[in-house]
């Protein structure tokens, strides 16, 4: 770090030294009894000596009774070795447009953490959908900061109420992966203050007690040290009194500590120097007391259950299945085809109809204790199996022998090999006929390890590895017999020998299984007639379509992927009554829409997905979750379509789009969505009227005029000053989702936010004038409207 910028960053650690921080041992202030280095342990993560396979450790100080600490990931549940339960993805706890809801969520999060033997959990995570394709969107909270904020904040008091710290992620600008942890997010001061940084101040007003700075940089400055964020922003206009973590291995040097980074994670390669850099006079012990007493306050506040309370399997599992049926969007219903009057004559296709896609990968995957499928769910309600088909194969055969110098590998069982086991096979593979193979590697029963234990190497290059936390190709549904799954197509060349290895290192307490897979050209083909050949049986088809997200990577495009599409097509082709469900955690593009009947978005949904998927297609839940996100009809729709914008060009992604992301681009640019932010829609009717303007109190009339129980999100949207200094989008203004009954009616009142009417230029700044109200189901579905003058 050059000299200028260290002085610089020792005068902001200065300032921020408050007085709340600067306890002495006289008003009982533990730091000021603890020696240098009990200071800085408190500062980075260590190796815990009795893991519970959560990600991050502290060893405490025993002496001053100040506990260890265990940190753990994540925002859809307790990721520990330890079964946990399963949420719905936050995308789908976004959906419900409900703080109430968003804070029971939480409440689950932190009672679960708590019963699982940690203390602070790496969660919530509020970064602003800007890319639609980018890796973990499905741990978002939509495109919308008043959305994002007002279910952060809900979200946080409800891990807290329960006692375990939540830490509001990834501060700021990560918006997508590919390049995360170098990329610089080129923004200007207004878009941050407007779009990004709101959902983590309202994170901080509801008292989060700690903040993950991400990998990204930010205007040129790593995120986790870069004082503007850190200390000017987060703790000098914010008043934050908690404390900052880096994510993990997102620091730079030991420095950052002047700029606001308490701590690093997950070990000490930076900071455990700080006893060094103190003695050394390059830090002031000052600043180290100040970090440590801000990471002690948060311990004290909070406090370390003597004894833990029992895990509430049974009563997570229900709010599970709750928070799965709010967040379901019913996109499209042509004719009413749904709900179903039954299940007689109904065929099921798809591979997450028969494997549960539970929830995203990376650190947001959880492993619950049980998951059924939608396939068993639909299954047990109608008393009988029902005809399925993949139409998409996702596990293919053995490689036989005749294409592999070592025969099959196939180890899979009651051939599975001894626990332990290590094992190396290397040989060629060739293939009979020239085309695109999906070459897979499953296995189970290795150890664990963020690059998987089990690895498939073809011409040098790794293709898949079973397990991998972070790449490697590695599938989230397992195979039909519950392997998991890993690979990639790839394109081989009749008679055309490849070299290949793979390599497996066994648990010591598992069978290892070990199979090389594949899917041939003529498999597919096969997959797809007979998903179509079972179309034509049925009067009703479901069919299950997917994506997979993931941590530390980004989806190559909008579509659905291992070309699902054309199966879609097929099917719909085949039969006019196909109900599409999509367990996706994203926008998808979706060339076959107008040759459905229905399509039902469900998201990641948890353990309980399936149980709620079934509910909602017979009827016995109604629908109504909206889009907290656009779906583009087009990749090149999309405000990050240009490459300078994303993935950037050489190493900086430039937020050019300013503050108009999400439905603000679609709005000013006058493109037409696929799907509108805010759409969802119901098995039954909802008529608003009677819509008044008082200052900034918003009331109108909102009745429910169909046959059913159901849930309406009324949305309010502020329209821009016909003048402004600067360019203002129309926004999201105010919201609430009414439950009502058949002809029940709700007066409902709502309040304009000072935000709404303002801009960001070194300050909030109002624009009086003539605004024009706009209130309906959707961004999109307008109701009523009116022009009022507000200031």
């Amino acid at each position: 770090m050059d000299v200028d910028r260290r002085t610089l960053l020792l005068a902001t650690a200065a300032v921020a030294l408050s007085p709340a921080l600067t306890a002495t041992a006289s008003t009982g202030d533990p730091v000021s009894r603890m020696t240098l280095e009990e200071k800085v342990s408190l500062l980075h993560g260590a190796t815990d000596p009795a893991s519970l396979g959560q990600a991050g450790y502290l060893p405490g100080v025993p002496r001053l009774g100040i506990p260890e600490v265990r940190l753990t990931d994540g925002p859809a549940g307790i990721r520990v070795t330890r079964p946990a339960t399963a949420l719905p993805a936050p995308v789908a706890l976004a959906a419900t447009f409900d703080p109430a809801t968003a804070r029971d969520y939480g409440r689950v999060l932190g009672e679960e953490g708590r019963s699982l033997g940690q203390d602070v959990l790496l969660a919530p995570m509020t970064n602003i959908v800007r890319v639609p394709q980018a890796g973990r969107n499905f741990e978002t909270l939509g495109e919308d900061p008043l959305l994002a904020g007002e279910l952060v904040a809900a979200e946080v008091r409800g891990i807290q109420e329960a006692g375990l710290i939540a830490t509001v992620k990834h501060y700021a600008a990560n918006n997508f992966e590919n390049g995360r942890q170098t990329v610089s997010a080129d923004v200007d001061e207004r878009t941050l203050r407007e779009i990004y940084l709101p959902a983590f101040e309202a994170a901080v007003r509801a008292g989060a007690g700690a903040v993950m700075a991400s990998y990204n940089r930010v205007n040129g400055v790593y995120a986790s040290e870069n004082a503007h964020l850190l200390t000017e922003i987060l703790r000098g206009d914010w008043g934050f009194r908690g404390f900052v973590m880096s994510d993990w291995g997102a620091t730079h040097s030991t420095e950052a500590i002047l700029a606001g980074l308490d701590m690093e994670m997950p070990s000490g390669t930076y900071f455990a120097a700080l006893v060094t850099a103190v003695r050394e006079g390059r830090i002031p012990e000052s600043v180290v007391d100040t970090a440590a007493r801000r990471v002690v306050t948060q311990l004290r506040r909070f406090g370390t259950p003597k004894t833990r309370p029992p895990l509430d399997r049974a009563g997570h599992a229900r709010a599970a299945r709750r928070f799965a049926a709010a967040g379901a969007v019913l996109l499209r219903n042509e004719n009413a085809v749904l709900p179903l009057t039954g299940l007689r004559s109904v065929a099921v296709i798809g591979p997450t109809a028969r494997s549960p896609l539970v929830g995203g990968g990376g650190s947001a995957h959880v492993v619950p204790e049980y998951a059924e499928s939608p396939l068993d769910a639909l299954a047990r309600r109608a008393g009988r199996p029902l005809p399925y088909a993949p139409g998409v194969d996702l596990d293919g055969v053995p490689v036989p022998a005749s294409a592999l110098s070592t025969g099959t590998i196939d180890f899979t069982g009651s051939a599975a090999l001894p626990a332990g086991t290590t094992r190396t096979w290397t040989g060629t593979l060739t293939a009979p006929e020239t085309g695109d193979y999906d070459l897979r590697i499953q296995g189970s029963g290795a150890v664990q390890s963020f690059q998987g234990g089990i690895s498939l190497t073809l011409d040098g290059t790794r293709i898949g590895s079973v397990g991998a936390i972070f790449g490697g190709n590695s599938r989230l549904l397992a195979t039909g017999d519950g392997l998991g799954n890993a690979g990639t197509v790839v394109h081989l060349e009749a008679g055309q020998p490849h070299q290949f290895t793979i390599t497996a290192t066994g648990a010591a307490d598992t069978p290892l299984q070990v199979r090389l897979a594949w899917v041939t050209p003529a498999r597919r083909q096969q997959a797809l007639d007979e998903a179509v050949a079972l179309a034509r049986s049925a009067r009703t088809v479901l069919l299950f379509a997917f994506n997979e997200g993931t941590e530390g990577q980004d989806r190559p495009g909008l579509a659905l992927p291992d070309n699902q599409d054309p199966v879609v097509a097929a099917v719909a082709a085949a039969n006019s009554r196909t109900v599409v469900v999509l367990n996706t955690g994203d926008p998808v593009t979706m060339p076959w829409l107008d040759r459905t009947a229905a399509v039902l978005q469900m998201w990641y949904p948890g353990q309980e997905g399936a149980d709620a998927t079934a509910a909602l297609l017979l009827g016995e839940a109604n629908p109504g979750g909206k889009l907290p996100v656009t779906y583009p009809k087009r990749e090149a729709d999309a405000p990050t379509a240009p490459p300078e914008r994303y993935p950037g060009v050489n190493g900086h992604a430039r937020y050019s789009e300013g503050i108009f992301v999400g439905y603000r681009h679609y709005d000013a640019h006058h493109v037409e969505p696929l799907f509108s932010f805010g759409h969802g829609l119901s098995y039954t009717r909802f008529h608003y009227s009677d819509l008044s303007v008082h200052g900034r109190q918003v009331e109108f009339l909102l009745r429910n005029t169909g046959d059913r129980a159901g849930a309406e999100v009324a949305q309010v949207y502020l329209g821009p000053p016909a003048s402004a200094p600067v360019p203002m989008a129309r926004q999201l203004a105010a919201f609430a989702r009414v439950e009502l009954r058949p002809g029940e009616s709700r007066r409902i009142r709502l309040e304009l936010p000072g935000r709404a009417l303002s801009y960001w230029s070194g300050g909030w700044r109002v624009v009086p004038g003539d605004r024009e109200v706009q209130v309906g189901s959707s961004s999109r579905d307008i109701r009523l409207n009116r022009t009022v003058f507000v200031h």
